[in-house]
């Protein structure tokens, strides 16, 4: 029978190696005919699929960087018995090997969306909230990373909040969340010194608009 240890290395390795996946890169080629890294922002993310490679691009982009979270997640939940220590391992790992693909010399996205992805498994309903917060943000300001960094930087305490009725998370899932957030949070270094200056693109569908988000 695999040992523990076994499980936990399974689990962080098909998080990382599910997580490195470049669907952006990938989708932007197929669909729009083009290096997404060589326009907008470079991103592999979904904001920058699509004004490089436009909407659908963008939107499979999304889907599949979430799917690519959730299914390490659902996956060490499986084969643990729901153990939250397995599924944050998990969903690090995956965000992770988002923003640092070996396929990529470790330059990959900023792990939004495979966050997101992850965290709908974690905690549907702070997960939930969050994407709500990033809606409202986009719709209201039009920057998506400002969006990005807003959800984000909520989660750790919606997670908290929503955890269950009357139950705060285990602290390796407050910790993991935290660590997460901080991690996604620096990846928009940029964005925020852009926002800051008033020199932030705002979000379009447009393929003209070559933005940074």
């Amino acid at each position: 029978m695999p040992s523990p240890l076994n499980h936990w290395i399974s689990s962080l390795l098909a998080g990382y190696l599910f997580g490195s996946i470049p669907f952006g890169l990938i989708l932007g080629k197929l669909l729009g005919r083009r290096d997404v890294r060589a326009a907008g922002s470079g991103n592999i993310g979904a904001a920058n699929v699509t004004r490089v490679a436009g909407a659908a691009a963008g939107l499979l982009t999304l889907l599949l960087d979430a799917a690519k979270g959730a299914f390490p997640v659902w996956l060490a939940a499986r084969i643990s018995g729901d153990q939250a220590s397995w599924m944050m391992a998990a969903a690090l790992a995956a965000i992770v090997g988002h923003c640092f693909p070996i396929w990529l010399r470790f330059r990959g996205g900023k792990g939004v969306a495979t966050a997101a992805g992850a965290f709908f498994v974690v905690c549907p309903m702070a997960a939930g909230a969050a994407l709500l917060l990033y809606i409202l943000v986009l719709l209201f300001w039009k920057y998506a990373s400002l969006g990005s960094i807003s959800a984000v930087a909520a989660m750790p305490l919606l997670v908290y909040v929503l955890w269950a009725p009357g139950h705060a998370p285990p602290p390796v899932v407050s910790f993991g969340t935290l660590l997460a957030a901080m991690l996604i949070v620096a990846r928009h270094h940029a964005n925020l010194r852009r926002l800051l200056r008033g020199e932030e693109p705002r979000f379009t569908f447009s393929r003209k608009d070559q933005g940074r988000a």
